[in-house]
């Protein structure tokens, strides 16, 4: 039996104009961010017409990722699932900061993070460990109480930070190298779960409004 899971990240937010380390700070979608998820739904509900559509969709907490959670769910007459261990990083006195704010008053420590992210973290964040340690626990969580029930196809909607995580730990790839994998704005990712042995079969898919 197969477990097919649909990882999201949340559409475009508001500001988002200029880059910043938004992490814990809740941000509304913008309006391309609304229309980037109605698009992503559209996807998932073409997909799965010869199967029972989505049994569940969970995401993180803060107001971007729901939003986006409640369009992906609509069309399947679900709600979401919020898993507070879903959230994105929190980056300390980096947040709202932007990529170019925090490499003027912070260059040494942005570049030691851009180098390392496993080893060096913002001052007053979260490290990359740490944010390891409660979404993969939060995975295994949602996959061991669908592989007990068969075959589901289900959606997590979450972040970038979170879901670089997440295929890191799919496809045994060092969390030193968690910046080579790009999360676009509604980006899908598509894994199969053959019991214990998952199968990426689409990666930072993007669907064009």
């Amino acid at each position: 039996m197969v477990t097919t899971l649909y990882l999201v990240r949340h559409g475009e937010t508001e500001g988002s104009e200029v880059k910043r380390y938004k992490g814990s700070i809740d941000v509304p979608l913008s309006e391309k961010g609304i229309e980037q998820m109605e698009q992503v739904a559209k996807y998932l509900n073409r997909s799965y017409k010869t199967y029972s559509g989505l049994k569940a969709v969970y995401c993180s907490p803060l107001i971007r990722a729901l939003k986006s959670a409640e369009i992906v769910a609509e069309p399947h007459g679900l709600k979401p699932i919020v898993i507070p261990d879903l959230r994105e990083r929190s980056f300390g006195i980096w947040e709202g900061m932007s990529f170019n704010e925090i490499k003027d008053k912070y260059p040494e420590e942005f570049e030691a993070w851009a180098g390392n992210p496993l080893k060096y973290s913002p001052v007053g964040g979260e490290s990359t460990l740490e944010v390891r340690d409660r979404v993969i626990i939060a995975l295994n969580k949602i996959l061991n109480d669908h592989n007990s029930q068969g075959a589901r196809n289900i959606a997590i909607v979450a972040h970038g930070g979170v879901n670089r995580i997440i295929l890191c730990h799919i496809m045994g790839i060092p969390l030193e190298n968690i910046f080579r994998i790009e999360q676009d704005n509604a980006a899908v990712n598509i894994i199969e779960f053959w019991e214990k042995y998952p199968v990426v079969k689409a990666l930072n898919l993007t669907i064009p409004c």
